[in-house]
């Protein structure tokens, strides 16, 4: 079993509430709400343990305490909504710890706080679940998930008309509500054109100053809107890696979607259904083992680029390049192996049979690569 499927998180959520409260975190209609209810014990609509703050006689009971005490399992769905959400949830760890498990959920980032100045600090552990991605289904249907996405509403209906209408209301979902908890924006309408002007720029060094010709805003604005869009888990930024032998760039962003179906460019679909991949693969590492882990890039001041670079405790592991057809390694990555601390350079693409250039260097298709990461990750 990979530890990177929905079995494997859900023993190990059961496994953190013995120990602590658990936060599940992740973007909207990603299935949050269904893989907690699967941990209460038979489970049916209007069980006592589960409880939703966008329910007004739920979010009573939320901040008045009331639930079944003989119930162990409690789960708070959206409760971040709530201003002053961490004290209360504090006050009820603190209170009832011994009786109950706590598991809450919500489709905005819950720890933003754990760094510093977290009431909570040291009495949860968090965890961030994923849209499908290729090592939790069959290999056969790779082609259907790069279409359709990873979210379980669009991938298991599989209608090219239907994902555009999810499309649009999960963007106005996400804009109108999930936004909107974090910040009173004047003018939403002005947001709704960044995150239109967003897709095209999948995977090219992000412009804040671009984005703010292009909707009429300060750059200040743009930064801050972007940062929103982060926390409720709709798009993703990577910062370089500092390679200091190749003269690396230091400060440019590159940005990528959650939901890689959006992009209509199959060329920029393909490189965020990767990063996507290795993005979930760093969170689960993360959250689950404790290693430091990040997804970065590559790229020199001359321009030369490799799409990604997966350290863990600020070393290098692996470096990747996303191809979507292309099997003969990039030269840029044999460049690069000659002059970084990167163990290994691979080029992943569809479909086809891999070759190797070098030791450090090699391309291979998707479902090579998926068996690569179910290795290293030991």
């Amino acid at each position: 079993m990979s530890i990177l499927d929905r079995t494997a998180f859900l023993d190990q959520i059961r496994k953190d509430l013995q120990k602590k409260m658990v936060f599940i975190g992740g973007p909207r209609q990603v299935g949050k709400t269904t893989l907690a209810q699967q941990l209460l014990h038979n489970y049916r609509e209007g069980h006592p343990g589960y409880l939703n703050w966008d329910n007004p006689e739920h979010r009573r009971k939320i901040l008045n305490g009331e639930w079944p005490r003989e119930q162990k399992l409690i789960i708070f769905d959206e409760v971040h909504k709530f201003k002053n959400w961490r004290n209360l949830i504090k006050g009820y760890y603190d209170t009832f710890k011994k009786n109950h498990q706590f598991l809450v959920t919500g489709s905005a980032r819950l720890d933003l706080y754990r760094k510093g100045g977290d009431s909570l600090l040291g009495r949860y552990y968090y965890h961030r679940l994923h849209p499908f991605h290729v090592d939790e289904l069959p290999t056969n249907v790779a082609a259907k998930l790069f279409q359709f996405g990873g979210f379980p509403e669009p991938y298991l209906t599989k209608d090219p008309t239907e994902l555009k209408r999810w499309h649009l209301q999960r963007r106005e979902r996400v804009i109108y509500s999930d936004v909107r908890d974090f910040d009173s924006i004047k003018d939403i309408s002005m947001m709704d054109l960044l995150v239109e002007a967003l897709p095209v720029r999948v995977g090219s060094p992000l412009s804040r100053k671009a984005l703010s010709e292009d909707i009429q805003v300060d750059q200040k604005t743009v930064e801050r809107w972007l940062q929103i869009l982060e926390r409720v888990y709709y798009i993703f930024r990577l910062s370089p890696f500092g390679a200091p032998r190749i003269k690396a760039v230091k400060k440019e962003q590159k940005m990528y979607l959650w939901d890689w179906s959006e992009n209509d460019n199959l060329g920029k679909r393909w490189e965020n259904f990767i990063a996507s991949l290795l993005l979930k693969y760093c969170h689960t590492l993360e959250d689950r083992r404790g290693d430091k882990m990040e997804l970065r890039y590559l790229r020199d001041q001359t321009g030369r680029e490799t799409d990604f670079v997966v350290t863990r405790n600020r070393r290098p592991l692996f470096a990747v390049e996303a191809k979507l057809s292309d099997r003969i390694p990039d030269p840029t990555l044999r460049y690069f192996s000659e002059r970084t601390n990167i163990p290994i350079f691979i080029q992943v693409f569809r479909e086809g049979s891999g070759i190797s250039l070098t030791e450090k260097v090699s391309s291979m298709p998707l479902s090579e690569f998926a068996r690569f990461l179910n290795n290293v990750e030991q």
